[in-house]
């Protein structure tokens, strides 16, 4: 090449002498240049990538990433340095340490603001880029949505609040409300990098056909969900049992002569207004009784309606079924409702 050069100026030509430097000045820097991503200098290990937990991020909330070399980090271990490529979206800390003879390390990406960064993990000369992160505006309530329109009075609705971005740091705290015959809880929390939580929806026995709407909001926007209350075609017997520590549970008192507990059929429905509850109670001698009103509470009792001691054995508790049926004062009966599992405690009467 340098002959070659040298011979062009001896002949007077210039402009080909210069040609021949230009293109050898090319070539030098085409056989010496690197590409992206970089390799490692040295022989020794390379950055073999950079990985993102999730590539969509609300301001305020951070993913885990990992970096991985392609051999294992010398016994001193391999100090990984870390950059963004807009500091403004996203943050990393300056470096990250791979432990000696292993080959990945995690460390945290923390979305500041909307936009879109990469980050670059460098090590012995080398260098690699992740995925690209989208951090999204501020997440705001989306929508508010039921597991169904229309549910007959005194029963409950599933609902879910979805948010138009990943929850921030320590969660979304999405407002609720609602009016007559619809119940709703105050909030409900959207956990911090997810879009959506579940909270029930609770209503009443009704008349006839009422309209409700359930509301929320956060993030200065709002979604409504509508609902319609229904008086049920079919009498429906439903209750439950409390008693004075824990549910499904009664305890002998008055020496064998009442339980302590309350017999609760306030969720029962029918066409009419519900004018008896028969219930019946007890185990190897059943007792029945009719109320006027859904709650009996405190029952009548006597020890032959359980079985002789002593208690069990293997420790289990003695139990009796408790039956429900309502009559409204259309002539509706309803199928009789059953708890088979209603805890007695004879607590040292009846002679146990």
């Amino acid at each position: 090449m340098t002959r070659f050069l040298v011979n062009a100026i001896n002949r007077g030509k210039p402009f080909a002498a210069f040609v021949a430097i230009l293109l050898a000045a090319l070539s030098a820097i085409h056989c010496s240049g690197s590409g992206s991503p970089t390799a490692a200098t040295g022989g020794g290990s390379a950055v073999a990538s950079v990985t993102l937990n999730t590539s969509t991020l609300a301001p305020g909330s951070t993913t885990q990433a990992t970096v991985t070399l392609a051999a294992a980090a010398p016994a001193t271990g391999a100090n990984v340095a870390l950059t963004s490529s807009n500091a403004a979206v996203a943050t990393v800390q300056t470096s990250i340490a791979v432990a000696g003879g292993s080959t990945t390390a995690s460390f945290t990406v923390a979305a500041v603001a909307a936009g879109t960064a990469t980050i670059t993990a460098t090590f012995n000369g080398s260098s690699r880029q992740s995925p690209a992160l989208n951090v999204t505006g501020s997440a705001a309530l989306s929508s508010i949505t039921l597991s169904g329109q229309t549910v007959v009075g005194g029963n409950a609705v599933n609902a879910t609040a979805t948010l138009t971005a990943p929850a921030p740091a320590g969660g979304a705290v999405v407002s609720l409300s609602s009016a007559d015959p619809v119940t709703v809880p105050p909030s409900v929390t959207v956990e911090a990098g997810a879009t959506t939580a579940a909270f029930t929806v609770l209503t009443r026995a009704v008349g006839g056909t009422i309209a409700a709407m359930i509301t929320g909001s956060y993030g200065g926007a709002s979604a409504s969900a509508a609902l319609s209350v229904t008086r049920p075609t079919t009498a429906t017997a439903s209750f439950g049992v409390s008693g004075p520590h824990e549910t499904e549970t009664c305890v002998v008192v008055d020496n064998g002569d009442a339980i302590d507990c309350t017999f609760d059929g306030s969720t029962s429905n029918a066409p009419g207004t519900i004018v008896a509850w028969d219930w019946t109670y007890g185990r190897s001698t059943p007792r029945a009784q009719t109320t006027t009103s859904p709650k009996l509470i405190r029952p009548a009792f006597s020890c032959d309606m359980l079985p002789p001691p002593p208690l069990p054995a293997d420790g289990t508790s003695l139990t009796m079924t408790v039956t429900l049926k309502v009559r409204d004062d259309a002539g509706n009966v309803s199928a009789v409702a059953t708890d088979t599992g209603v805890r007695v405690l004879p607590q040292r009467s009846c002679g146990y």
